[in-house]
């Protein structure tokens, strides 16, 4: 009797002091976030004094403006060619890249060539229009790629300085399912160094701006894809998440991100990688779309056929989907409030699709839980593995102090990872254990909650686009998105308009695994109902900014 008396008070004990501890330690990461805000946000104001407040040149070009799923259907029944589609695309790419700064490397003359050959194809009439929509629906479609994911004969280096550049020898599998489907790789797109940022830059190809004010980021680390299908050089693009990559461009730059269900995308041929058991539960190669329609067209040309079925092609009607939302993380969570414009807008949408605003106290436990699970993942490529032959593997102290006297040729996320993977051997299992079980927790909650007819609108940041640099006293608010990829959920970022700097704002629509079709039907709705992507400010007068009926 006595014992199972000590035992009680013992877990109730122990209980406490893990509370205690997750306490100290999220009121010292938002402090730190406090602190580095008095140094960040002045040296952001002073770098961007340098950047010119130009504009876009406007798109002349129709082309520019058609969704894949209507070109492809145009280029099948020869109304247009796909070499004039090509064309189009790469006279936007060399106006814009110039201001926007998101092309790594381009294939521009091969992507031509191989236009023309498909144009003769057609013209032969070998296939029927509905044997080409079947086997080949991106037939002459452009695609641009993030540079992390491999394409044959193309960079490869993931934003990382290499002594000899990194060429992939062969396309990931995804690349490969891309061309199986008449895609044509267009580009390689920029990335932070090692995908380790919601920014992108790197001391390769530099910063990549966001083309609606070039003062602001894109986001990361996917903002080089974002950069150019928000500014009409991308129609559809292949991008990477672990932590929001895809969402937080995506918001920032007006478009549709779409995180899949784990392992429904292949994930092979991508840097950095790992081979942790579960990486794939939390990491996904995802598709990026400048109009939502396109959105299930690119995710089924992407799909793995060994992964998880997805029922893109059956028709949804939003009238029988559950709606749920919240719009912070609980009255005790640790990320920031919404903006003014953001918190209007994300309570405008819940009005309009009848949401049950719900409490799902556990969402409080975003960031630790996000946090643990994703730095507690081993093998992960980092800058302190060995890549290039004769080279001396780096050491986190000496890369740190190099990194302070400026003579590290990494950026400083890629520094201080090593720091933040060592941080964490220092926490007690039992603290991982107990941030475990609150996983498979909400995991059920989750389940439960939407089943398979029910989606939970979420916020994918609390601001619109900010200036480059500032996302390091934010380090903490990620985790708005980042929850999902430990919960292992599809989720979809969706443009609901603009608020009053006329700055994209966006929504997470995250649906049940294997219900990827339930958050992209809504993404189509809001489509119809907000207006979707805004042509950025350009120079022509006439197409700056976005209509007033798509403010928040």
């Amino acid at each position: 009797m006595l014992k199972s008396i000590v035992t009680v008070i013992r877990l109730h004990l122990e209980e406490l002091w893990l509370r205690i501890l997750g306490y100290i330690m999220r009121r010292f990461l938002r402090s730190a976030m406090i602190v580095f805000s008095w140094f960040v946000v002045p040296y952001s104001r002073y770098t961007n004094i340098k950047v010119i407040r130009r504009k876009l040149p406007p798109i002349r070009s129709h082309l520019l403006e058609i969704p894949a799923v209507d070109l492809a259907k145009l280029i099948r029944t020869r109304k247009i060619k796909s070499e004039e589609v090509v064309e189009a695309y790469i006279e936007r790419c060399r106006q814009v890249n110039p201001l926007i700064n998101a092309i790594v490397q381009d294939r521009f003359e091969e992507a031509l060539e191989e236009a023309r050959e498909i144009d003769n194809v057609i013209a032969m009439g070998i296939n029927s229009v509905e044997s080409m929509e079947e086997l080949t629906p991106l037939l002459g479609i452009p695609v641009t790629v993030k540079e992390s994911i491999a394409v044959k004969g193309m960079t490869n280096q993931a934003g990382r300085v290499f002594k000899t550049p990194q060429i992939a020898k062969s396309d990931a599998p995804v690349v490969e399912q891309i061309k199986r489907s008449g895609g044509i790789i267009l580009l390689v797109s920029n990335t932070p160094e090692l995908c380790l940022l919601w920014e992108t830059y790197n001391n390769v190809t530099g910063q990549t701006k966001n083309p609606y004010d070039l003062k602001r980021t894109p986001g990361g680390s996917s903002g080089g894809e974002a950069a150019l299908l928000a500014s009409g050089a991308s129609l559809l693009g292949l991008t990477s998440d672990i932590g929001g990559s895809s969402r937080l461009p995506a918001m920032f730059s007006g478009i549709w991100g779409h995180k899949p269900t784990p392992y429904a995308v292949s994930f092979k041929g991508h840097h950095p990688t790992s081979d942790f058991p579960k990486w794939g539960d939390f990491f996904t190669i995802a598709p990026m779309t400048r109009y939502a329609k396109d959105l299930p067209l690119l995710l089924k040309c992407m799909s793995d056929p060994t992964g998880p079925k997805l029922t893109l092609d059956r028709p949804i009607s939003v009238n029988g989907i559950r709606f749920f939302f919240m719009d912070n993380d609980g009255p005790s969570g640790m990320m920031r409030p919404l903006s003014r414009d953001l918190h209007a807008a994300i309570n405008r949408v819940a009005t309009d699709f009848n949401a049950k605003r719900v409490n799902i106290r556990k969402m409080k436990w975003s960031l630790d839980i996000s946090l643990s699970a994703m730095l507690t993942m081993k093998n992960i490529e980092t800058i302190y593995h060995k890549t290039e032959e004769g080279e001396q593997p780096k050491t986190v102290c000496k890369e740190t102090v190099k990194y302070f006297f400026g003579c590290s040729d990494s950026i400083l996320p890629s520094v201080i990872f090593g720091h933040l993977q060592n941080f964490m051997k220092i926490i007690p299992n039992s603290r991982h254990k107990h941030l475990a079980s609150i996983i498979e927790a909400l995991k059920t909650e989750f389940k439960e909650m939407l089943g398979n007819d029910g989606v939970f609108l979420y916020p994918t940041f609390p601001n619109t686009a900010h200036q480059h640099y500032q996302i390091y006293h934010k380090l903490l608010e990620p985790m708005y998105m980042a929850i999902f990829n430990t919960l292992g959920l599809p989720v979809t970022n969706c443009m609901i308009g603009l608020d009053r700097r006329n700055l994209p704002m966006g929504i997470q629509v995250v649906a049940n695994p294997g219900q990827d079709h339930l958050s992209l039907a809504v993404a189509r709705e809001m489509e119809r109902r907000y207006g979707g992507w805004v042509r950025p400010p350009s120079e022509d007068s006439h197409s700056s900014g976005g209509s007033s009926k798509q403010r928040g």
